[in-house]
């Protein structure tokens, strides 16, 4: 990583350009080089004063106080992000990803779902946007999810610097839904969106992607109710009094569990890890989604009317459990292409776990939303350079302009097995010991 502030500064210069006023100009690439370099802490005052000890207060006016637009460097960040990863055969990732935090004034703090520690603690949440091609994420987006205790108080959002148009009550498939509008309107490129059930088992979410003619496989829990592809809708025949006006499914619907009881399950592997290929057993068949109007049908009160046509698949993991997905992938799709597309969302977690470990994602102590999203900004930041730098790397040159390879978007990124070293601008192998695909380049 020799001459790595050189490179930093070059590929900072086109961010650099949009703060207009000189000491933000400076500021950037000192804070954006803090997260980067050496340090166990990468909260502001430890940043400052490992790098400028007499500027802590323009360090800390540039991210909590400093009047300056965001959307521009977020522009720039998806620009970049496609030209690193973008085109057909990437995948645009939803999911979440939680900061713990001690007491209750920082923005958005509340006991909730924390992922990272599989259950309640008091921590902030973000709703992540993700583009990965060839096993490289590329973090797009970070947006602060409000519980209903801050959405109910507006003089403590008021006091935490929350914008207006962002304290009206917002679920997380709300916030995801409005991300992919605004990558998609800034013109990033992909072939699939996936998400986890948290994601999955919002209906609304699910015929947002279709509305918008997304191809996608997302996570259900193991009860959402489909019909058999076959069904079809019949008017009742009344018994007596007038005759039915609204028609009814033939068939009644069932959970996803009971529809893959005694499907014929194959063993695929999807990609190598380090001890070897990961695999699993899988089962596919084409249903209908039970997300339809609700309407009463015969003495089963209000159920949800048939849906999209759809992909319901399971996966029957090694322990034991068994896990359900939905997916609008063409009914020609194999189901290795189905596995492939459903295992490709790993990479953002892989993503959150380094922004956390290495860049110091969830050390920002402010209390302030637009701190918080500064910082936020200021991580992927970091983490798109060395991506790039990665890909340098793996080339042995100048990285070219991406996103002109394609490949079938359904076999996704992860189709590659992990810890391949691969040369990412044309896909043809590399000397071995050349790069790991799973390790960022810090400097040292």
């Amino acid at each position: 990583m020799a001459n790595w502030d050189e490179a930093l500064g070059e590929f900072l210069k086109p961010f650099v350009a949009l703060l207009g006023h000189k000491k933000r100009r400076q500021m950037c690439p000192l804070y954006v080089a803090g997260l980067i370099g050496p340090g166990e802490r990468k909260s502001m005052q430890p940043m400052a004063e490992r790098l400028e000890p007499a500027r802590y207060d323009r360090f800390h006016h540039f991210i909590a106080d400093g009047l300056w637009d965001e959307a521009p460097l977020e522009a720039e960040l998806a620009r970049c992000a496609d030209r690193l990863v973008g085109g057909p055969a990437a995948v645009l990732v939803i999911d979440d990803t939680s900061l713990p935090k001690k007491g209750s004034h920082s923005v958005g703090v509340a006991p909730q779902y924390a992922s990272m520690l599989g259950k309640r603690a008091n921590c902030q949440t973000l709703v992540s946007v993700t583009l990965a091609r060839d096993e490289v994420p590329v973090a797009l987006s970070l947006r602060l999810f409000l519980p209903q205790s801050w959405t109910e108080d507006i003089g403590r959002m008021s006091a935490a610097g929350v914008p207006e148009p962002f304290q009206a009550p917002r679920s997380k498939p709300e916030i995801a839904l409005q991300e992919i509008d605004r990558v998609m309107a800034q013109g990033v490129r992909f072939g699939l969106v996936l998400a986890d059930a948290g994601y999955g088992l919002s209906a609304s979410f699910r015929q947002g992607l279709s509305t918008r003619g997304l191809t996608w496989a997302v996570g259900i829990p193991k009860h959402q109710k489909v019909y058999g592809a076959d069904v079809a809708l019949v008017f009742p025949v009344a018994g007596r009094g007038r005759p039915r006006k609204h028609q009814i499914p033939d068939q009644l619907s069932v959970s996803a569990e009971t529809v893959l009881a005694e499907a014929r399950w194959r063993k695929l592997s999807w990609r190598r890890g380090t001890k070897g290929p990961l695999s699993a057993r899988f089962a596919a068949c084409r249903i209908r989604i039970a997300d339809g109007p609700p309407q009463r049908i015969h003495d089963k009160g209000q159920q949800h009317m048939p849906g999209e046509e759809a992909w319901l698949v399971g996966e029957w993991r090694t322990s034991g459990e068994r896990k359900y997905y939905l997916s609008n992938l063409p009914a020609g799709a194999s189901l290795k292409k189905l596995a492939a597309a459903i295992k490709a969302r790993w990479v953002c977690e892989q993503a959150h776990q380094q922004m956390k470990e290495e860049l110091g994602l969830d050390h920002f102590e402010g209390r302030s939303w637009r701190g918080l999203h500064r910082h936020a900004l200021m991580t992927m930041i970091a983490y798109a350079f060395l991506q790039h730098r990665r890909l340098e790397q793996a080339t042995g040159e100048k990285k070219p302009a991406m996103g002109t390879t394609s490949t079938d978007p359904a076999s996704g990124p992860q189709s590659r097995p992990q810890g391949t070293l691969l040369d990412i601008a044309n896909l043809s192998p590399l000397p071995k010991g050349h790069l790991e695909t799973a390790n960022l380049i810090l400097p040292k």
